[in-house]
């Protein structure tokens, strides 16, 4: 896993999009792949389907049909970040 404060200006962007308030609608799937497989591991499964570990933290994302994230992946990616004491401070 790469240390937090290693994440380059792209991902750190990422992040901050991920925590914006009011919620970001325009964070892009690609972006948030390339984010989550620098700070935790990710497997494609056969399904299309992206079982990611963050930490102790499992969870399975569906590829978004559009290019973007939808509002429960970003509450699911809030919560794995800030598990793994990943956070737009700490970024």
């Amino acid at each position: 896993m790469t240390e937090h404060g290693k994440l380059d200006a792209h991902h750190r962007a990422t992040v901050e999009k991920i925590y914006g308030h009011p919620m970001n609608h325009n964070i892009q799937w690609h972006d948030v792949l390339s984010l989550l497989k620098n700070v935790g591991t990710v497997v494609e499964e056969h399904d299309g389907r992206h079982k990611v570990t963050l930490g102790s933290e499992t969870q399975i994302f569906d590829t978004p049909r559009h290019h973007d994230i939808d509002e429960q992946q970003v509450i699911d990616l809030r919560r794995m970040l800030k598990s793994a004491g990943i956070g737009p401070e700490t970024t």
